[in-house]
């Protein structure tokens, strides 16, 4: 098998991977499995768009659902992860549903899908954490601690986010005499790509963060969940 069919049976995989969610039928289970191994794929094969031509590689667009029409703590974070990515992002609703739409290269894309459901299983398992801590926080208060650790969190993983961008495109840079133009090349395409799909996009409002305890608890949890792609022996204190 030749590296370029070997490389698209990989994608095919990948996106196959992507596919299942809970929305589609999965169990949550059977979701962050598919997830996990999305992001060990990515991890071994490296797959990077300097292995194809950049401006023929065509641009695809994820959907993750998240279910409900309400804001959401995560939502803090995502354009950062979108960012990192190199993806762009949007918010669709309609009657049935509500997802995200992740917009780029196809493993970049994968990657997104790949680190939302990690961040928002992180956020999930540190909540339960927080909640058996505070067990005199009853009613109102209880689910005004609970935002607000959420919202820590998804804030502190959007600064590590941002952090890991600058290191890594900085380090492309850095190492090849060619990265910083192929960076500028893969944005490019991007961009020329989404507008061409014409996605008429409105801002919405910034969500109302409480920087109390429960907020800077939400922090250091955040500075626990685990933003590598998986490999082999990670490290059993992060958040998965």
């Amino acid at each position: 098998m030749s590296q370029n069919d070997e490389l698209a049976r990989v994608k095919a995989r990948i996106k196959a991977l992507t596919d299942r969610t809970v929305a589609r039928g999965c169990t949550e289970a059977e979701a962050m499995a598919a997830a996990e191994m999305v992001g060990r794929l990515l991890e071994r094969y490296a797959l990077t768009m300097e292995e194809v031509d950049v401006r023929q590689e065509p641009c695809v667009q994820i959907e993750v659902p998240i279910g409900g029409r309400q804001r959401r703590p995560i939502d803090v974070c995502v354009p950062a992860l979108a960012r990192f990515c190199d993806c762009k992002v949007w918010l669709a609703r309609s009657e049935e549903q509500t997802h995200y739409v992740f917009f780029g290269f196809e493993t970049d894309t994968a990657l997104a899908a790949y680190l939302f459901a990690v961040i928002s299983r992180a956020i999930t398992t540190g909540l339960t954490g927080f909640r058996r801590g505070e067990a005199v926080l009853m009613g109102v208060a209880l689910r005004r601690a609970s935002a607000s650790f959420q919202h820590g969190m998804a804030a502190r993983v959007a600064e590590r986010l941002g952090g890991m961008h600058a290191e890594r495109e900085a380090a492309v840079a850095a190492q090849r005499p060619t990265g910083t133009a192929l960076m500028l090349v893969r944005h490019q395409v991007v961009e020329e790509a989404f507008q061409a799909r014409k996605v008429r996009l409105r801002s919405l409002p910034g969500l109302t963060l409480r920087r109390n305890a429960a907020f800077r608890a939400g922090r250091v949890a955040g500075d626990r969940v685990n933003l590598r792609r998986p490999i082999e022996g990670g490290d059993p204190a992060l958040l998965r």
